[in-house]
């Protein structure tokens, strides 16, 4: 795993048999609770969070049905365009994809490619866009 924001999008991605009816958000504030569970702050960072809820929000995570999930644009614009290009064929790498979808390169990303790419190779996107 790259990192453990992939690891709580593959977490939050998957069905709880507890919490039915969780939203994307819910499964995700728990996920990130169970991963870090002393840091508010890493719980909270709004570059994977808003990355996951817009692949969501989009229906491009499998078992969550398109929606309103998350008011963080940006994120979700980085996520959809990499999966559109994993798609497409591209290159499954961090960096790569961050090449491809940052208007500005060098400005270092904060882990939505890890997001993309971990339900990417865990086969948790669905396979449209």
């Amino acid at each position: 795993m790259a990192n453990r924001y992939g690891e709580a999008a593959l977490i939050a991605s998957h069905p709880d048999k507890h919490h039915p009816k969780a939203t994307p958000l819910d499964r995700w504030n728990t996920a990130t609770k169970q991963l870090y569970p002393t840091s508010p702050t890493q719980q909270k960072k709004g570059g994977p969070r808003g990355a996951f809820l817009g692949l969501c929000e989009e229906g491009l995570v499998k078992g969550f049905v398109p929606g309103s999930y998350s008011a963080q644009r940006i994120h979700k614009d980085y996520a959809v365009h990499a999966v559109r290009l994993l798609l497409d064929g591209a290159s499954a790498s961090v960096t790569g994809l961050w090449r491809e979808v940052a208007d500005n390169p060098e400005t270092p990303h904060t882990s939505q490619m890890d997001v993309v790419l971990a339900l990417w190779k865990n086969d948790r996107i669905q396979k449209r866009a």
